[in-house]
């Protein structure tokens, strides 16, 4: 009997899964959103809703537990620095999934999963004014020579 077995054994290993999800989770947060089969991107909106809430946690507890899922220091430090302001307001729900028909292959239906709310401002730095040019005489034009063809 199956009774309280949760995820899909997606014909893989334990370990395999737990690898190709992590990577998955981590290409997800580090591009905002993968192509995948739709079986895989139900499966991977467990792992990435899991990561946000700890990312909206934001302790240091949490931030290791996100650390022990996803391998890349730099991923993890976005999601912790976006999660706060970008996932707010909802309280679940921090991805979408949307079909996208066949892969050519073996036709196994695919779909394009990618992180909900929106996407926060980039930081720019503050520009110094541009200093302008001040020439005393204008640069005389130059004129390239042409040979007549014969």
């Amino acid at each position: 009997m199956r009774h309280r077995k949760s995820g899909v054994k997606l014909s893989r290993t334990s370990s395999h899964r737990k690898a190709m999800f992590r990577n998955m989770v981590t290409s997800l947060f580090k591009h905002e959103s993968i192509n995948t089969t739709d079986v895989k991107a139900k499966e991977l909106r467990k792992w990435a809703d899991s990561m946000i809430t700890l990312a909206k946690r934001g302790d240091l507890h949490a931030r290791r537990q996100a650390l022990s899922v996803i391998k890349e220091k730099d991923v993890v430090h976005k999601l912790f620095e976006e999660a706060q302001e970008r996932f707010a307001a909802i309280s679940g729900g921090y991805t979408r999934i949307t079909k996208i028909g066949f892969r050519a292959g073996d036709a196994a239906s695919m779909s394009i999963i990618e992180l909900v709310g929106p996407k926060p401002a980039a930081k720019t730095a503050k520009k110094k004014p541009a200093a302008k040019a001040v020439s005393a005489s204008p640069a005389p034009e130059v004129k390239p020579e042409v040979e007549p063809e014969v």
